[in-house]
Order: C-alpha cells, then sequence, then structure tokens
C-alpha cells in the first residue's frame, strides 16, 4: 500500500493546486517513483488511497494503469483517515501474506526486498525501516532493534512499553513498514496512525526495525528536501 491521501501541508502553495503525491521530481510525479521503485522489489499488486485532489489522482493512476501496473484505489474523499485508518479501509485488499507500506513522500535507496524478508524471518508483527538520523519525532528501541517507545524532543514527551529508557537509542521512522496481516485483528476502524497503533502494541507484540544507516533517504514532505532529491536522482 502506497499512502498518498494527505494534505502536503508542509509544501505550501505548491499543494494548493495538486496533491502531494504528484509533486514533480525530474520529469515524473513522486507517485510514478515510488510505484516504480516497489515494483522493481517484486511487489506488483499495488493500493492506493487519494484524498486531497481526488480526481487528478485518479487521471495520473489511470496512466499508470496504462503503463502495465496494477493499481487499486482507496477512496478516502469522505474523510482523511490518517495512516492506521487508511490501512484498516484497505483491508479486504490483503490476503494471507505479509504486505509491504510505503509513504507516498520517502525516496531511498533501501533494499525492500531484504527487509521484506527479514520481516517474515523474524516473526514480528510488523517491521520499521529506520535509521540514526536526528529529529524531534524518533523511535525508542532496545539492543535487537525492537520498538519500545516513543519521544518528541521538541516536547519532551515520551511514551513507554518498558519500565525504564535506560539503554533505549532514538531512530528516525522512514515511513517504511513490512506488516503482518495478524495486525488487521488488532485494529478498529477510525482516525488515528499507525505509529500509535504500534506503541499500544508493542508490549505484547514484536514491533522490530529494520536499520537502514548506508545509502540515502530524504523525506519529500518539505520544499528543500524535494529539492534535495531532484538534485540527487539528476546526478
Amino acid at each position: 500500500m502506497i499512502f498518498a491521501a494527505g494534505l502536503g501541508t508542509r509544501l505550501g502553495e505548491m499543494t494548493a493546486a495538486r496533491p502531494k503525491a504528484l509533486a514533480d521530481v525530474n520529469g515524473r510525479t513522486m507517485l510514478e517513483h515510488i510505484i516504480e521503485r516497489v515494483s522493481q522489489a517484486g511487489f506488483n499488486d499495488i493500493i492506493v488511497n487519494i484524498h486531497h485532489h481526488p480526481d487528478l489522482m485518479i487521471e495520473e493512476i489511470e496512466k499508470l494503469r496504462g503503463k502495465g501496473y496494477a493499481i487499486t484505489i482507496s477512496d478516502e474523499r469522505d474523510e482523511l483517515l490518517d495512516t492506521a485508518g487508511g490501512l484498516c479501509r484497505a483491508r479486504d485488499f490483503f490476503d494471507d501474506k505479509p504486505f509491504l507500506v510505503h509513504n507516498v513522500d520517502e525516496f531511498t535507496d533501501i533494499d525492500l526486498a531484504a527487509m521484506y524478508s527479514n520481516h517474515i524471518a523474524s516473526g514480528a508483527l510488523a517491521t520499521l525501516a529506520a535509521r540514526h538520523s536526528k529529529g524531534n519525532r524518533m523511535l525508542l528501541v532496545d539492543h535487537s532493534g525492537r520498538l519500545r517507545g516513543w519521544r518528541n524532543n521538541a516536547t519532551k514527551e515520551e511514551i513507554l512499553t518498558v519500565e525504564s529508557n535506560r539503554r533505549l537509542e532514538e531512530l528516525a521512522f522512514m515511513g517504511i513498514h513490512a506488516i503482518s496481516p495478524a495486525i488487521f485483528n488488532l485494529m478498529e476502524e477510525g482516525v488515528y496512525s499507525l505509529t500509535s497503533l504500534y506503541l499500544m502494541l508493542a508490549g505484547k507484540h514484536v514491533v522490530m526495525t529494520w536499520l537502514h544507516d548506508g545509502g540515502y533517504w530524504f523525506d519529500c514532505g518539505t520544499p528543500q528536501n524535494l529539492e534535495k532529491i531532484r538534485a540527487h536522482l539528476g546526478k
């Protein structure tokens, strides 16, 4: 599943006339780049959620279908559901196999197939792509990479699933997940995030991270990072 329904407010005026997913990255939309990327990694049956400027999104998806991609639409025009709510609405699309979830604005050279294989072997409920990087909203993990909490360095808010934060380290979440379908038995409809769901479940269920400290990662939800990925891919 590709999350592409967001309003893209961090991109400012750019998203007044078009959705973030259709921002131009060297002649192609963000959405096309990510669909090509996940398809090359073997994920070739794709669902995309839409909300902001839905007619433009449908038009782009039709073009991509014409290029041979198998794409289903999850329609959130009535209400923007955030990541967990959006996934829950799309649940009937998935079968009994683990699946990949990818934000439309995350550009990275992470090995998606290796991450997915590791997730299956681990038996975890979910595996989150993560990186040592500075930021405000950070995952807290133990020595094995298991999710044990979350911290907002700006507000000092902290959520823990263990008694102490001693020996926990911070990792930045990269907006890419491998998820086992068992998660659908543990979630409800509504408007809420997958991060909040993971934190609620991580005390009793194994939620792991997959470390990607090499290569590149750009969260292209800001104009600055959008320019950076354009320059990086244009090399």
